[in-house]
């Protein structure tokens, strides 16, 4: 059976971080990998969820499942999170735990398929490198909408509204809730009513993508795009992330929420939902999800894990401000103030693959071919090399 298959090539970002790692010299810098590091180039544990951690150890009194739907003190503390405490327990909605983002954008696919076969999804053009095969690979029809001009450095709004003023009533629109991934670009309050408006007037489902929550203004006005379409359409779909904001990577935590039109709906929605996940995974992993329930849930841990989240945010902000500054001694006749408009992690170079290459090879700069970056591989210790570096490939 076997030896009927054929190699796959291996993913972009794994393979660049395998290059990397088997790089042997001392001054090398990985800008691929979408993770956090802090000052030391480390992606530590937050001190919050290390105690949550050593209470649940000393109180946990079994290691039983947890159902199809999760964990349900968590699933009501992000639906909180991202609504706005006062659709916690809102009818309409119903929030289950995933496992990770990417596991709440497969159940959605499946969800959607079920209530619509022929359903088709709108995606940013740029979008995150996984959003295409996770629902196109669920077998969903998947279109773009004009989002980035490389050339400009800024999201292509006029054209990008233009562009959902035409798609056909009913069809599915995926949404950056915050920090777009790769572009780091996002729309500011007022494109984001404009947005809601074309959705509203042509029946089209919002499904938001919110992967970065705290990492671009704050907590709360993070969630502002997520909010503001749930005050205004009848169904809209919502995936979130715990890997960043609480540094919960591997632990593989994550949410869907799926909002109906009436509170009747609901009970099927949820009947659904829980039928693809036991068809795929059964029942997300417990640990991750009671870490997120035991600190949201707690007013100390709370504040704690606000205040490491502000010094993550703040960091990257810091991180832009230098890397555009060195940028500007290293490389003067050149642009790069768009890193600093940019929020979250990442934000393009700007750079040709053959620049980014010869960064690889000459100086042991490691980024995606598309020139993405992520802001965190900055430290204060390395920005001084890195903007040397990339004068000398500039053409």
């Amino acid at each position: 059976m076997f030896e009927r298959l054929e190699a796959l090539p291996a993913d972009a970002i794994l393979r660049l971080i395998a290059e990397y790692n088997e790089d042997p010299r001392a001054e090398k810098i990985d800008l691929g990998v979408g993770v956090y590091r802090n000052s030391e180039g480390e992606t530590p544990v937050l001190a919050a969820v290390k105690e949550a951690e050593r209470r649940l150890v000393e109180t946990q009194t079994t290691k039983t499942y947890i159902g199809s739907g999760g964990d349900p003190a968590f699933n009501r503390h992000i639906q909180a999170l991202l609504f706005g405490d006062a659709a916690a327990n809102d009818p309409r909605v119903v929030t289950l735990q995933a496992p990770g983002g990417s596991g709440a954008l497969r159940i959605a696919a499946g969800l959607m398929l079920r209530a619509r076969p022929d359903v088709r999804i709108w995606v940013s053009d740029p979008t995150w490198g996984n959003h295409v095969p996770l629902l196109g690979g669920a077998g969903i029809r998947l279109e773009t909408y004009p989002y980035y001009r490389a050339g400009e450095a800024a999201v292509r709004f006029d054209e990008m509204l233009a562009a959902l003023e035409r798609v056909p009533e009913g069809d599915v629109v995926l949404l950056h809730g915050c920090c777009h991934n790769p572009t780091g670009m996002d729309l500011s309050p007022e494109q984001w009513r404009e947005v809601g408006d074309v959705i509203v007037a042509r029946r089209l489902v919002p499904f938001v993508d919110v992967a970065y929550q705290g990492f671009a203004e704050g907590l709360e006005e993070d969630a502002f795009a997520v909010r503001h379409l749930f005050g205004r359409v009848p169904e809209m779909l919502v995936a979130a992330s715990c890997s960043k904001n609480f540094g919960l990577y591997r632990e593989r935590v994550g949410s869907l929420s799926i909002v109906s039109a009436e509170a009747a709906h609901s009970a099927v929605v949820r009947s659904q939902a829980f039928n693809i996940v036991r068809t795929l995974y059964s029942m997300p992993p417990d640990h991750g999800a009671a870490v997120v329930a035991c600190i949201l849930g707690d007013g100390e841990l709370r504040a704690r894990w606000l205040s490491e989240l502000t010094e993550m945010r703040d960091r990257l902000r810091d991180m832009r401000v230098l890397f555009v500054d060195a940028l500007r001694d290293s490389a003067p006749r050149h642009d790069f103030s768009h890193v600093v408009r940019a929020k979250g992690m990442f934000s393009f170079l700007g750079l040709g693959a053959a620049e980014v290459a010869r960064l690889k090879s000459e100086f042991g700069i490691y980024m995606v071919d598309s020139s993405r970056i992520n802001v965190a591989g900055i430290t204060h210790a390395n920005v001084g090399y890195l903007a040397e570096s990339i004068a000398k490939v500039l053409p």
